[in-house]
């Protein structure tokens, strides 16, 4: 699993690659936890690219239940993009689509969350 940060004007994208399972859990939370920490009213809008998360587990879905509970009680916001067909299928089984904002690309989620 690996996560990279770049900023599309005052949003933050995070691109996540590879799994998100028990193996990788810790290692994304721990890579989440900074940018969630910035992603309140004053901070960063956030959006997670997910275009090449291969799998998630539902150890991977707590990660992600977690981190929009943080971002809610910050009054921030946050949302995840393009997700891959296996994953869109977790999502859609789990109703995470509930918990989370889900957008078809990356350029329509920092659309929505733009200032």
């Amino acid at each position: 699993m690996e996560v990279s940060a770049a900023n599309v004007g005052a949003i933050r994208v995070l691109q996540v690659r590879g799994r998100l399972d028990h193996s990788q859990a810790k290692d994304f939370e721990a890579a989440l936890a900074p940018h969630l920490a910035d992603c309140t009213p004053e901070g960063s809008p956030l959006v997670l690219d997910f275009s090449g998360v291969v799998y998630i587990s539902s150890v991977g879905l707590r990660v992600l239940l977690l981190a929009a509970k943080q971002v809610k009680a910050q009054q921030g916001r946050i949302a995840i993009a393009a997700l891959t067909p296996i994953v869109t299928e977790v999502f859609q089984v789990s109703h995470f689509n509930l918990v989370l904002s889900v957008f078809p690309d990356v350029a329509a989620a920092v659309a929505e969350l733009a200032p």
